[in-house]
């Protein structure tokens, strides 16, 4: 069937679909704007000219649009196939960041290879990867996924190896992003809920486990519940960032006027982009960016549904986990910025200054274009 779907495609290529194309170039192209806005001040300061970062940005995001142009040529099948040895190689990239003069270490954490002109950041790849296996191994096990071991002890396995490895760098982030796509995979492909939600609660025990056993994390998350007792420590940048969404009232100070871009918000082209955002359009910019997000979010569904109907289990389970991994990532960077969520070190994405998450999610959703074109392109042959 595979073959038949592939040779369809190949005959005639069906439209890509427009409101996920046009939604993604959306984002990337306001994404933009909003980077050089939110760093050129601080670029200025840092190597004399004011648009260092929207370039760097620039040529980021264009090798993430070939990128998804190269992914859409790609058969789901070659990345079904090609699933555990990229797992395998993400797993080996996270060993190589760990290894002295071999990662790169900024600001105290190893997340980053060194490719020549560019650094990468692994940990961004292997959540793609491992939405790709999960996929592969849901629709091996699918009459196996109510038996504990099959169904959820062989990925908490995989998922604590993983947690030890990033736990090294350190990135609580891109673990908890982790954790959250696996178990909303398995949960939507349809493990007994009894074991997801003992394995859950397991996992929140562990995570408060892994805080209490750090000071470091410990003072972010008091940071965090008493951000104004704590303005001037660890919750300065939350109390910055909390003051960009009220200067923004209702529609903003207008492109460029951000004042917490001056050197009081850190970070405010790459984790807290959405603040200037909030700060320069107000609240009609923040759910701008929200209703943007929801719709690709709405539409990889959509995408996954029609596989479905269509028999296709491995491309329905990989629309489902991109779209829970753009949709996490998304809703915890906004709540980091919100005051709703302790601060993680997490881009927005598509928006947020960032080659490997810019890269990675345009990567994903090139997949999600591809499945819908094998979708239309196998309905038109029948």
């Amino acid at each position: 069937m595979a073959d038949t779907k592939d040779a369809a495609v190949m005959r005639r290529p069906p439209p890509l679909d427009s409101v996920l194309l046009y939604t993604l170039l959306t984002l990337l192209g306001f994404g933009l704007v909003m980077v050089y806005s939110a760093s050129a001040f601080v670029a200025v300061h840092e190597v004399g000219y004011s648009t260092y970062y929207l370039w760097h940005d620039a040529v980021n995001t264009a090798i993430s649009i070939i990128t998804l142009v190269v992914v859409v040529r790609i058969p789901t099948v070659v990345w079904r196939r090609m699933s555990p040895y990229l797992l395998m190689g993400g797993l080996a990239a996270l060993v190589l960041v760990l290894i002295p003069h071999v990662g790169v270490r900024v600001n105290g954490s190893a997340r980053w290879l060194s490719l020549g002109v560019i650094n990468i950041q692994p940990s961004e790849f292997l959540k793609l990867f491992l939405v790709l296996y999960l996929a592969g191994y849901l629709v091996r096990r699918q009459d196996r996924l109510s038996e504990f071991t099959h169904g959820i002890l062989t990925v908490a396995t995989l998922l604590m190896v993983t947690g030890v490895l990033l736990l090294l760098e350190p990135d609580m982030g891109s673990e908890v992003i982790l954790w959250a796509v696996a178990f909303g995979m398995l949960f939507v492909g349809g493990v007994r809920l009894s074991h997801f939600l003992a394995v859950v609660l397991s996992a929140a025990g562990a995570g408060v486990l892994l805080i209490l056993a750090s000071r470091y994390r410990e003072d972010r998350v008091i940071g965090f519940l008493h951000p104004f007792a704590r303005a001037k420590g660890d919750g300065y940048q939350l109390v910055q960032s909390l003051m960009a969404f009220g200067r923004g009232g209702w529609f903003g100070r207008g492109l460029g006027l951000s004042i917490q871009k001056l050197y009081y918000l850190p970070a405010s082209h790459t984790d807290f982009l959405f603040a200037i955002i909030a700060e320069e359009f107000g609240l009609a910019g923040v759910l701008f960016v929200i209703g943007l997000f929801a719709i690709l979010v709405v539409r990889a569904f959509q995408i996954a549904e029609a596989a479905r109907r269509d028999g296709d289990l491995y491309s329905c389970y990989v629309a489902q986990g991109v779209a829970i991994l753009i949709g996490l990532e998304a809703i915890i960077n906004m709540g980091v910025d919100m005051g709703v969520l302790p601060t993680k070190g997490l881009a927005l994405p598509l928006l947020s200054y960032g080659g490997s998450s810019t890269l990675m999610s345009c990567t994903a959703l090139g997949l999600l274009l591809r499945i819908d074109r094998e979708r239309k392109a196998q309905g038109a042959s029948r």
